[in-house]
């Protein structure tokens, strides 16, 4: 009877473990950023390290970040796009699975992360004025 007992409680904290960090378990800490622009083939860079040569393109940046991405050609002008972070429908519901289970740590984890948020806008859209 002990044996099982023990058993039981291994198990259910185990299964807190898991289900902590919904959000984080289900979406990630990061997210892919779309970047277009009109016409495509601008490099781009943000403020926080991310860059890639040619629109479209996609980066992979964490969830919680704000920076501003530079787009830019030759022969156009260049554009500035500032990014933030909103609570996303997912995220809010992992957050909720937290708050129904009881994962106190689980809420800690999706906060951290960021798991519980979405880039915006997304994607950037932009239209280059060239000459």
């Amino acid at each position: 009877m002990v044996f099982k007992s023990r058993l039981v409680m291994a198990f259910s904290i185990s299964a807190l473990f898991i289900v902590s960090g919904c959000a984080t378990v289900t979406r990630g800490s990061n997210d892919m950023l779309q970047i277009v622009s009109q016409p495509a083939g601008a490099q781009v860079k943000t403020s926080n390290g991310y860059s890639c040569d040619n629109t479209p393109c996609e980066l992979k940046i964490p969830r919680r970040s704000k920076f501003v991405v530079t787009i830019s050609k030759a022969g156009c002008q260049t554009q500035q796009v500032k990014v933030t972070n909103e609570l996303a429908e997912g995220g809010a519901a992992g957050m909720a699975g937290n708050v129904l289970i009881g994962g106190v740590i689980g809420i800690g984890v999706d906060a951290a992360t960021g798991a519980t948020q979405n880039l915006e806008p997304n994607p950037v859209m932009v239209n280059l004025r060239c000459r």
